[in-house]
């Protein structure tokens, strides 16, 4: 039985094309999630499937290949841009003698590591709990023996059975304590909704610029970085955008596509604050190709979380990697559906405050520099 290291901090990727139309975009993805996580990349295996092989995913021949480059590498992990059943994650050890990683292993690693607050640190344990729950039941055939126990177990009980039941201890108590910070948050949100307070949230996908929007707007001193999920912890601040206008408007977690089901059950105390929001702005990478197919990904999460039907206002976010000046955008009833702005810079932060205000108000303010299509995508 191969015995897995603890860490792993040299990586070759496997990547594979299954005809998806998106396929770079998600290889590029994947080295970005790789580099986040403080992961050396070492080499990027790529091939083209019809399907999954069952046992090993990949099919003997390409792993053969990937055993070969670990080896020339000296690399200690493997890491699949895909999720991989605990069978074959299991096999692909055995076969390349190397830790092996799927993706939700990889982004549940990367939420560890950005946890700050207590309760983001609960949600990322609940979620590795759970992950991990499926690999005791199926994954680790070393832990079927029966081992001898003082005071632990009872009699015949094997380490699998204990590790289960100690597991299924631990997401219980995880889950209370969680429970106790969602009926706080509840508290807080009825506190708002007595006084008539309006509630923003922003929402996007990961590394859109989300927190360095709600710093430039609020004032607020959130972490921002150039990295992929750089925030986890939800932030929420008053924001007055007039002596008659204020509004609470709340930083959340990005989103990523193939977003693991875990981490969503695990963050849904959290994201309730953009299921209970009246507006959400929906922050985009205006400079990244892929921008449209991030939108739908985001839009695929707020319908699982149930925050489909809430309204919602684009800002096309980082305008000046892409040469486009400031400005709204309405459809053809006038109606404001979107604001171009540069979070970083600052540019068009007035526009976005006076669509706040429209939004909040139901008032159209005078502006030029409104227009009535979108020139995003030229």
């Amino acid at each position: 039985m191969f015995d897995r290291p603890d860490i792993g901090d040299k990586a070759v990727l496997v990547c594979l094309d299954f005809g998806e139309p998106d396929y770079a975009d998600g290889v590029a993805e994947c080295v970005d999630l790789v580099k986040s996580s403080g992961v050396e990349v070492l080499d990027v295996v790529e091939a083209r499937r019809s399907r999954p092989d069952a046992a090993l995913f990949a099919g003997k021949g390409k792993v053969e290949e990937i055993a070969a480059l670990v080896k020339m590498y000296s690399a200690n992990v493997v890491i699949f841009n895909h999720s991989l059943s605990p069978a074959q994650e299991r096999n692909l050890e055995r076969a390349i003698q190397c830790r092996v990683v799927d993706r939700v292993s990889l982004i549940l690693d990367i939420f560890a590591q950005r946890a700050r607050s207590h309760e983001g640190k609960l949600q990322v344990e609940l979620a590795q709990l759970n992950h991990l729950a499926t690999r005791l039941v199926r994954g680790w055939t070393h832990l079927e023996r029966q081992k001898g126990g003082i005071g632990l177990r009872g009699p015949g009980e094997t380490q699998l059975e204990t590790d289960r039941r100690l597991l299924g201890k631990r997401v219980k108590l995880l889950k209370d304590r969680l429970e106790a910070v969602g009926r706080q948050r509840k508290t807080q949100r009825r506190g708002r909704e007595r006084n008539g307070v309006y509630s923003v949230s922003i929402v996007g996908y990961t590394n859109a610029g989300k927190s360095t929007l709600f710093n430039s707007l609020t004032k607020a001193r959130a972490y921002a970085a150039d990295q992929l999920f750089a925030t986890l912890d939800t932030t929420s601040r008053r924001l007055y955008l007039n002596e008659n206008v204020s509004l609470v408007v709340s930083d959340t977690v990005g989103f990523i596509r193939d977003l693991p089901h875990t981490l969503v059950a695990a963050f849904r105390a959290t994201l309730e604050e953009t299921i209970e929001a009246d507006l959400l702005l929906h922050v985009v990478d205006s400079a990244n190709e892929a921008r449209d197919k991030q939108i739908e990904e985001v839009d695929k999460v707020l319908a699982e979380i149930g925050a489909d039907d809430i309204p919602q206002l684009i800002v096309w976010n980082k305008t000046d990697l892409k040469g486009l000046p400031p400005g709204m955008e309405r459809d053809e009833l006038g109606r404001l559906v979107a604001v171009r702005v540069s979070a970083l810079t600052g540019e068009g932060l007035d526009l976005l405050r006076a669509a706040l205000i429209e939004r909040v108000t139901g008032e159209s303010p005078e502006s030029g520099n409104d227009e009535q299509e979108n020139d995003v995508t030229a």
